[in-house]
């Protein structure tokens, strides 16, 4: 049985205690149907999460109100909340609520009442998939380093360049793309466009293939005429725009690895306890008792840095960048000695494909990078920390 006494801390209120028993039920009846084909249809399974995870509602909470969500704004304790329950079931269901939320989330903070009206209220009703397009084979962490350019002709702008790494690429409706449109070097001269899945000029030169399966994609713009409308916010104000949809998920990317460890946590207390070894079981050893110590700690932990930074993002700050990197930074870092851990003493049992803490030692790696890789957090805490 998974500990569920963190939802009692006082970061939460009712509202997320009955969210987390929701979820957590529907999770458990509908997420293994829902990913039965997974390995023969990836495409097709993600397209039928987002859509089931639509008409169940969970997907509203990735959007605000004016864009069919169901808070006023968007609430980083309730996204917390569902990506670890999902994450806790399967990794894939985790990955198709978070790149709704991810990929609109420029709209979400930025949009107009038209981007809302086109793009939002679908993705709510997981009608319409989202993607974020950020990085490029030469720019990844470092965002100024951006090379697709972005230039005004009339009342268009035409994009040109690569992006790579790209979560929904070749599935989504609609990717919210960061390019240089020059005002400035650098930072300062960047700027964000919601771009049509069907836009001529727009194509999808790769599909990747990954250690843990998920739609990702190379994307290429060459001579792709969108209008200005397209653009999201202010121009030259991209870097801007990406940050503040960083600040309120990234957090999230710590909720999902805890989901992974919990889970592993999980699996784990069941194997020790049945596994018989010299007239008792694993769970009577120290050496043993002494690992699931230590996995209990990191995954409190990780839970109180997730969910500082999620009230203090709902309730007490408008800017988290430094609770969102140490709760992401740790969260994930743990996550992975946590699983390795459980494979460790799953023992050969641990590294039979299909094993459920074999797929989660697969499925923790990724997030130890995307949304910013580990060393960039580092730097971004102690950045933030010698500052004050």
């Amino acid at each position: 049985m998974v500990d569920k006494t963190f939802l009692h801390w006082p970061f939460f209120e009712e509202r997320h205690r009955k969210l987390a028993k929701d979820i957590d039920i529907w999770a458990s009846s509908r997420i293994p149907e829902l990913t039965a084909d997974e390995l023969e249809d990836l495409d097709g399974t993600c397209r039928l999460l987002v859509r089931e995870l639509g008409n169940s509602g969970w997907t509203r909470y990735a959007t605000p109100a004016s864009g069919g969500g169901i808070s006023e704004k968007l609430d980083v304790r309730s996204i917390c909340l569902i990506r670890e329950t999902l994450g806790r079931y399967h990794a894939l269901a985790d990955f198709a609520f978070a790149m709704q939320g991810l990929g609109s989330g420029p709209l979400s903070l930025f949009g107009s009442t038209q981007h809302q009206e086109r793009y939002l209220m679908p993705a709510s009703r997981g009608e319409k998939l989202a993607a974020f397009a950020i990085s490029e084979p030469d720019a990844g962490s470092d965002v100024a380093a951006l090379s697709t350019t972005a230039t005004a002709d009339g009342d268009n702008f035409i994009l040109d360049g690569i992006k790579t790494w790209i979560s929904n690429g070749g599935i989504a409706d609609f990717y919210t793309v960061f390019a240089r449109t020059g005002e400035a070097p650098g930072a300062r001269g960047l700027s964000c466009f919601v771009v049509d899945a069907d836009t001529p000029g727009f194509e999808v030169t790769e599909r990747i293939d990954m250690m843990s399966p998920h739609p990702l994609a190379t994307i290429q713009f060459s001579d792709c005429r969108i209008p200005r409308e397209n653009l999201v916010g202010e121009r030259g104000r991209g870097f801007k725009v990406a940050m503040a949809t960083l600040d309120v998920f990234r957090s999230s990317v710590g909720a999902a690895a805890l989901g992974f460890a919990r889970r592993a946590l999980e699996e784990t207390i069941k194997h020790v306890k049945r596994r018989k070894l010299f007239d008792g079981t694993l769970a009577d050893l120290q050496l043993v008792q002494g690992k699931v110590a230590d996995m209990a700690l990191k995954v409190d932990a990780s839970a109180l840095l997730v969910y500082r930074s999620a009230w203090t993002k709902d309730c007490a700050a408008e800017r988290v960048t430094r609770e969102a990197s140490m709760a992401k930074l740790y969260a994930t870092e743990a996550a992975q000695r946590v699983i390795d851990t459980a494979v460790q003493l799953h023992g050969g049992h641990g590294v039979v494909r299909g094993n459920i803490v074999e797929s989660l030692y697969r499925d923790i790696r990724a997030l130890r990078i995307y949304e910013g890789a580990s060393e960039i957090q580092q730097t971004i805490i102690a950045r933030q920390t010698l500052n004050n």
